[in-house]
């Protein structure tokens, strides 16, 4: 019988799979907005689209290439939700989240070495920021939504394993592109405290416009929401008696 992978193992994978995910998404954002300040034209409806679909795309490359090594959560508020339900040890949250995180900071890196310093400076490397119209608190709201639908979704289709198989990398990436496309104007449309984190990081070092003040509403609204879906999913799908073979 083949052991499953080890802890080191399967995060190389999460940081492998978050480092890609930045590089393509939030990467796909700063070239969008370098072209669209060196043609000093607002960003359209069509643009967004882009950004989604690249979002989508990556995403669920990312499940099919990874999910079978490390489940590919490449989001610090799916880790800590799976952990919440007992679908997830605890005791390898933090390998997990840290992994992620300097993932996020590679795939920004990435962006620079493939964008240059105008990455950065004009595109600020896809960072997420709140539009002038969105408070605080409606940000932290919105964030939370966005991971409460992906959360329940992940559930619905990689959790449980009476979905169909082969579909979860699929109709999760649809689900993180339609996700964009509707709240990518308030908040950004981050999510994920890993997607987040690595361009604000990179940013404060390459002369980008640094929100480190918003950051909380990119880590509290996220967690709240995952968990939250976790917990629901849970509650309406499984009986009490959970079914073990769903634990990680």
């Amino acid at each position: 019988m083949e052991h499953p992978p080890s802890l080191w193992k399967r995060s190389a994978a999460e940081l492998i799979g978050t480092a890609l995910l930045v590089l393509i998404g939030p990467g796909t954002a700063a070239f969008l907005g370098i072209l669209t300040a060196k043609s000093n034209q607002a960003a359209t409806l069509a643009d967004i689209g882009v950004v989604s679909l690249a979002f989508g795309l990556i995403v669920a490359a990312m499940i099919y290439t990874f999910g079978k090594v490390s489940g590919c959560h490449i989001n610090p508020a799916v880790t800590v939700a799976l952990a919440s339900v007992g679908r997830f040890s605890w005791q390898e949250v933090p390998a997990y989240i840290a992994a992620q995180l300097v993932g996020g900071v590679v795939g920004a890196l990435g962006i620079v070495a493939v964008l240059g310093s105008d990455g950065a400076v004009i595109g600020n490397l896809g960072a997420t920021v709140l539009s002038a119209d969105t408070s605080y608190i409606r940000g932290m709201v919105i964030e939370a939504i966005e991971a409460y639908v992906l959360m329940l979704v992940i559930m619905g289709v990689a959790v449980d394993q009476r979905a169909p198989a082969g579909f979860a990398g699929l109709i999760i990436g649809l689900t993180v592109a339609g996700i964009i496309m509707m709240t990518a104007g308030p908040t950004g449309s981050s999510f994920n405290p890993a997607r987040t984190f690595g361009p604000y990081v990179i940013d404060s070092l390459m002369g980008g416009k640094v929100y480190w003040s918003q950051f909380p509403i990119y880590l509290i609204g996220p967690l709240a929401g995952a968990i939250l879906a976790a917990l629901t999913y849970d509650k309406i799908a499984f009986s009490r008696r959970r079914d073990h073979s769903l634990q990680q």
